[in-house]
């Protein structure tokens, strides 16, 4: 009778042994990758392994995680350093079943270390996958394969979607840094009626926030920026606060921005968010009438995308004064509108788009529970 499962020992060939670590200075660049837990790390100049493997992360990996892979399937030359198992499976195991049986395998119990968790090569082998017929092997993974090739084709639409945006922009418009078409420049300040970067010192302190209620305003976070949501966050204060606080007031339609650590994330508040105010980590944008959200929110990327090629400028966002100063073109209004009700069907599709990549991830992942779902049993 065949057993319910097979180890990663007794189906795997452990070529552990065989890895190398090669410090940063002391890589040759090359043309063969060198891997690590998450994958690529570096091409280099030799390779130690040439043959189909599994690479499992042995620290440093995404342990718990039901988006990110621990495992992934390699192929032909290649260097592997000593933060990834490397498993090779016997010829009764298809390596592509192999890879998606470990991918999302729950560690849970395997894994140990507070700050970094370690998969030991002992635990490892202990790790099961089904023990099923080689051709049925097979005909799961290609099923897999099947799904995993459709949402990667939706994945890769979705961002040429984003690069039609961005292509209609320059076509309409022009460089809007070299500004080739002429347009009449403006500065930020001319194109809102308020520019305001949050609240600073002992002006909002945490001792201030209060449980939210009926009467509480939301201080919105780097988050919500970073993000694009504005429902996250748990910080409210008082309607007294509130007042005092009144400069900062955000509402719907405002762009708020990171101005800390992460630069430059912009987001528009949707109709029906919470009012409130900005934390210390947003600059709030109001506009006037004289351009079109759509159109400002192109102009910002592609500003800031300037201001990140040249390295320093990105440090100066934070500054109230550099960000009102900063060059603005101002096509026609007309002109504006036709760029946004473009993106506004552009946006239609990926609307579309979104939702069958998320029925095809759902797919997925029942496929990966129908399959894998009880190995920790």
């Amino acid at each position: 009778m065949m057993n319910k499962y097979f180890t990663v020992g007794e189906c795997c060939e452990i070529l552990d042994s065989k890895r190398v670590p090669i410090t940063a200075s002391n890589r040759k660049s090359g043309q063969y990758p060198y891997y690590g837990a998450n994958g690529v790390q570096d091409y280099v100049a030799d390779y130690i392994f040439n043959d189909e493997l599994v690479l499992l992360a042995e620290d440093g990996g995404n342990f718990g995680s039901k988006d990110r892979p621990i495992a992934y399937r390699v192929s032909g030359k290649c260097w592997v350093n000593n933060h990834a198992h490397v498993l090779k499976p016997k010829d009764f195991i298809d390596v592509d079943y192999l890879c998606y049986s470990l991918a999302f395998y729950d560690t849970k119990g395997l894994v140990n270390g507070a700050t970094r968790q370690k998969l030991t090569q002992s635990d490892m082998r202990k790790m099961k996958i089904p023990a099923l017929p080689f051709q049925e092997q097979h005909h799961i993974a290609a099923e897999l394969d099947s799904v995993c090739n459709v949402l990667a084709k939706q994945k890769q639409h979705y961002k040429l979607l984003d690069e039609l945006v961005k292509s209609k922009f320059y076509e309409m418009f022009g460089d809007p840094i070299k500004n080739g078409k002429g347009w009449e420049i403006k500065t930020l300040a001319d194109i809102c009626n308020s520019i305001v970067r949050g609240p600073f010192g002992s002006a909002l302190k945490k001792d201030f926030f209060v449980k939210k209620n009926a009467t509480t305003y939301k201080v919105y976070e780097q988050k919500n920026a970073i993000q694009k949501k504005a429902e996250i966050g748990t910080y409210y204060i008082t309607q007294e606060k509130y007042k005092e606080l009144k400069r900062f007031e955000c509402v719907a339609d405002d762009f708020i921005m990171s101005c800390s650590g992460t630069m430059g994330e912009l987001y528009q508040l949707p109709i029906g968010c919470e009012k409130g105010i900005i934390n210390q980590a947003l600059c709030k944008f109001t506009l006037n009438s004289k351009t079109v959200s759509v159109f400002f929110l192109m102009m910002m990327k592609l500003s800031i995308a300037n201001l990140e090629t040249k390295g320093s400028g990105i440090q100066n966002i934070g500054a109230v004064s550099f960000i009102k100063s900063m060059p603005f073109i101002l096509p026609p209004l007309p002109l504006q509108q036709q760029f946004a009700d473009f993106v506004t069907q552009v946006e239609q599709t990926k609307t579309k788009l979104k939702t069958e990549m998320e029925q095809t991830e759902t797919l997925y992942k029942a496929h990966m529970q129908k399959y894998f779902g009880g190995q920790n049993e």
